[in-house]
């Protein structure tokens, strides 16, 4: 692979996430390129507008180019205007924030959002990151990416709370627990008294592609109220699907159940 167009691509990654623009020195060191090398990867990056350079600090910042070409891939994914309908009937019906998220290696990426009316609410960014076996729509794609794969997971978990599962074998009881089940919870194991409930999307061989998922304050996710949402979430996962000419399981006990309020 062109290591050249790798370090481009690492060199925009690092000024889209950073929260002030970089230097030639610091962008040097965060990546490990020497700074020759960088100069000349920001000459090409400025040059095709992908960097902004500011000509008093000397710093480069990301430009909006990033923004328009992500802008122009969502508004072609399939998957999110499927999902639009069933998200936001899944916000009628709990009052809770709905999130559609992918599985990028070990990291759920939230691709569209709908928020809750509430004041107190979960917030969370389109295109923002977060350690897949944290949250419920990592989790309910996690669950079924094989053994081999949460294996490796199961060996490199993180705490981030003090609910955070880090025990390897936990871990590992919880995938089967969401395979058996057919949805996973998340409770407050990435941020401190946010909960949340998620179903995998599948795709038309059954395969898990994406997930959906409700979440928000710990006290609102009662007992009374997660066995009516846990079926509403599987159902609007499966009408997302369907949409997509996907997969419904036949097995599921929860699979005749349908979620259409709107």
């Amino acid at each position: 692979m062109n290591n050249t167009l790798l370090k481009g691509l690492a060199v925009l990654e690092l000024l889209s996430r950073s929260d002030r623009p970089l230097n030639l020195t610091q962008i040097g060191r965060d990546l490990g390129i020497v700074k020759s090398n960088v100069h000349r990867l920001m000459q090409a990056l400025v040059e095709t507008r992908f960097v902004l350079r500011d000509d008093e600090t000397g710093c480069y910042s990301a430009s909006i180019k990033l923004w328009e070409l992500g802008s122009a891939v969502l508004a072609k994914l399939d998957l999110r205007r499927h999902a639009e309908r069933q998200m936001e009937a899944l916000m009628t019906f709990t009052g809770e924030s709905v999130h559609l998220s992918v599985l990028d290696g070990s990291e759920a990426v939230y691709v569209h959002k709908v928020d809750s009316p509430n004041p107190v609410r979960a917030y969370t960014q389109i295109g923002g990151r977060v350690p897949a076996y944290c949250v419920a729509t990592g989790k309910a794609q996690l669950a079924f990416a094989g053994e081999r794969r949460l294996h490796e997971i199961a060996g490199s978990l993180q705490r981030f709370t003090g609910r955070t599962i880090t025990d390897p074998e936990i871990f590992l009881k919880e995938m089967r627990k969401v395979r058996e089940q057919g949805y996973a919870v998340n409770r407050a194991e990435w941020r401190d008294d946010v909960w949340g409930i998620a179903a995998p999307i599948r795709d038309s061989r059954g395969s898990v592609i994406a997930a959906v998922g409700v979440s928000g304050p710990a006290a609102r996710f009662r007992k009374a109220v997660l066995a009516p949402w846990s079926e509403a979430v599987i159902a609007a996962a499966q009408e997302v699907a369907l949409a997509l000419g996907g997969h419904q399981p036949e097995s599921s006990a929860l699979a005749a159940v349908r979620f259409d309020p709107m």
